[in-house]
């Protein structure tokens, strides 16, 4: 196995339009919707840390997310329309 094979950034290239696709669904767009309520307006920080390494508070609003049914029922769908790595 050759480490192009290892690496998530080409998986993700080679499936580039359908990570846009659902980036952009529906979907997407209301989870981000009912992270951003549920933060208080603080999803922006909380996905700038966690895009330095510091996951906590934006694991902590998918989670409270996922309790409700809606939350749930987003991310169970986003999930089965996600690229798979191979």
């Amino acid at each position: 196995m050759t480490q192009k094979n290892n690496d998530p950034t080409a998986a993700l290239e080679q499936n580039r339009a359908l990570l846009e696709q659902v980036i952009h669904s529906a979907d997407a767009q209301r989870l981000m919707e009912l992270l951003n309520q549920n933060s208080g307006g603080n999803l922006k920080t909380a996905a700038a840390s966690a895009a330095l390494g510091d996951t906590k508070a934006l694991l902590n609003m998918v989670r409270q997310v996922m309790q409700s049914p809606e939350g749930a029922q987003l991310v169970e769908r986003l999930n089965q329309t996600a690229p798979k790595q191979p």
